[in-house]
């Protein structure tokens, strides 16, 4: 494959690693992707400590009531994990830092970890796919814009709620939605959030469209194996 690739970089980064590093993941109550997908990334470097964000109202539909709930979550969900001597901890939640700023001390959400993925593939244009609710994955345009990101082409399947349900045909079919010029205009594919299933869409995206494929699960995974190091 002649681009840079997503799963290689995260390859090199584990690599990279001495011994075992022990990370926090705050998943959002009824995510059921992201304890599926990361400890496949893992590769016997990562150990994932997770702990539950849990809503004040026990929503799951995508809305600012549930976000706000999740973020008010995470000290008492930080705090269930401080007997445990972690390098970081991640907010397995991509729309919950993007749709708030400065709400989440002490992570670094799925938004970021895509962000510093893109940063370190020194990547500026992206295509966009989500299967949020079309006005929340404008948002989530905006705030990549907001960082220096233009999005050349957008594509939501407007769900609110069920993310995990979604079929690999479903996916595939949202990303045919985007345009071959949209496409050929950017220089990395982003999925966005940590409860849809698209870890096994990735290496054959990457090598159908010649450029990376950064979903938010294997964004957190990158992450995960430099948090906490010395800069």
């Amino acid at each position: 494959m002649g681009c840079d690739s997503t799963l290689r970089l995260l390859r090199a980064e584990r690599a990279r690693l001495n011994g075992l590093k022990h990370v926090g993941v705050l998943v959002p109550w009824a995510n059921t992707i992201v304890e599926t997908e990361l400890p496949r990334l893992a590769a016997d470097r990562l150990v994932f400590h997770y702990a539950r964000l849990v809503p004040a109202g026990r929503s799951t539909a995508l809305d600012e009531t549930f976000l706000d709930g999740l973020r008010g979550a995470v000290p008492d969900a930080l705090s269930s994990l401080s007997r445990i001597q972690l390098a970081g901890a991640l907010l397995a939640c991509t729309s919950a830092g993007f749709t708030a700023e400065d709400s989440t001390a002490g992570t670094t959400s799925a938004f970021a970890a895509i962000l510093q993925a893109l940063q370190r593939l020194k990547v500026r244009r992206i295509a966009l796919a989500a299967p949020y609710p079309h006005a929340t994955a404008v948002t989530e345009a905006a705030a990549f814009a907001s960082a220096g990101i233009t999005v050349t082409g957008l594509a939501s399947l407007g769900q609110a709620d069920d993310y995990d349900q979604i079929a690999a045909g479903t996916s595939r079919a949202l990303i045919d939605r985007l345009s071959a010029t949209e496409l050929a205009d950017a220089s990395a594919l982003v999925l966005s959030c940590t409860n849809w299933p698209t870890l096994d869409l990735v290496a054959d995206l990457e090598f159908t469209l010649g450029m990376p494929v950064i979903s938010s699960n294997l964004a957190l995974a990158i992450t995960a194996c430099t948090i906490g190091d010395q800069p």
